[in-house]
């Protein structure tokens, strides 16, 4: 064998052991388990024993270029699975993330602080309506690389070929989008102007078709223009403390009488860190929904909690009481709900 023979075996075999080492991999499980006890005051409750079983898998590798890769499936409650992503991480053109469900304007649909969950999430049906953009849709979410901009600021691009709730498999397509187009949302953060203080924002616009001489274009019996999403606010931490307020403002461009033509939220809270275990707080979400008849209905849901942490295990309890929920003004309910999580 001559010399040259003898480098370009020498390189090709380098090469495949690169190669090897940089598509090996990984698949870890983590999860955890909630019990909840949940009592609804002024209607049936039924059953107030529930089970939340969550599964999340995580597989990873490595390009031989410093890119890596991740799938991520989630599997909550009784569920097959409740979301999957896949997600891929460049040395300089940040990360790229092609998922079912999520990303975009819906990281921010709730960012106040709380001891546990968001003020409409726990066992009281608020019906209230937040702001999620293209996430209802598998989409293309793009994370800005942190050397592209300022210091402590942090950029979004998410964007779905059609705006239609629908999770397909691998070589299937979404079918009929009931009137909806394409849809992108542009969301913001920004952290370094005061220490403790963050700052958020988004924008997200979906295509619908324009109404039609019977009201009928689109899913929405009628639009008129593109659906807009938007959403401002700041949360502050200073000591045990952390404060929070955000406007949202979903315009849904309806034109049939009676149909919801936007919803305009508030929401705030405040927590308390009392020590490293035990956390308390209070939060209040508000939402006018406003109809093309001119009519509008506002409901209202304030929670106060308290969470205690002992290793993997956490105990917590919401008092929550709703006003006109699901824009109903014959429904005012208050809630209790109990909860023991287990992480493993």
């Amino acid at each position: 064998m001559n010399k040259l023979t003898k480098i370009g075996a020498s390189a090709l075999c380098g090469s495949l052991a690169a190669v090897s080492a940089a598509s090996a991999g990984e698949l870890t499980v983590k999860g955890g388990a909630t019990a909840t006890w949940s009592s609804n005051e002024g209607t049936v409750t039924g059953n107030p024993i529930g089970l939340s079983s969550g599964i999340t898998m995580t597989g990873s590798g490595e390009l031989d270029n410093g890119t890596t890769f991740s799938l991520t499936l989630t599997q909550a409650d009784q569920s097959a699975y409740s979301t999957g992503n896949i997600s891929i991480t460049t040395p300089s053109m940040g990360s790229f993330r092609i998922g079912q469900t999520g990303g975009g304007l819906d990281r921010f649909d709730d960012m106040m602080p709380t001891a546990w969950e968001e003020t409409t999430g726990t066992s009281l049906s608020t019906g209230i309506q937040t702001v999620n953009g293209v996430a209802g849709s598998s989409n293309i979410t793009w994370t800005m690389p942190a050397d592209m901009l300022p210091s402590g600021l942090g950029v979004q691009l998410a964007y779905t070929p059609r705006g239609q709730s629908a999770m397909t498999n691998d070589k299937g397509t979404g079918g009929d989008a009931g009137g909806f187009g394409s849809g992108y949302d542009i969301v913001l953060d920004y952290n370094a102007l005061v220490d403790g203080l963050n700052i958020f924002g988004g924008y997200s616009a979906i295509e619908q078709a324009a109404a039609t001489t019977g009201g009928t274009g689109g899913v929405m019996g009628g639009a008129d223009g593109d659906r807009t999403q938007k959403v401002l606010g700041a949360t502050y931490a200073v000591g045990g403390f952390t404060l929070g307020y955000q406007y949202s403002l979903d315009a849904k461009q309806s034109v049939t009488g009676a149909a919801t033509s936007f919803y305009e939220n508030d929401a705030y809270g405040v927590s308390f860190a009392i020590n490293d275990d035990l956390s308390i707080s209070y939060g209040s979400h508000k939402s006018d929904r406003n109809l093309t008849n001119g009519t509008n209905v506002e409901a209202e849901a304030t929670s106060i909690q308290l969470a205690y942490s002992m290793g993997g295990a956490s105990l917590k309890i919401a008092e929550t009481q709703g006003d006109n929920l699901n824009y109903s003004t014959a429904t005012d309910l208050d809630a209790t709900t109990l909860a023991l999580s287990l992480a493993f």
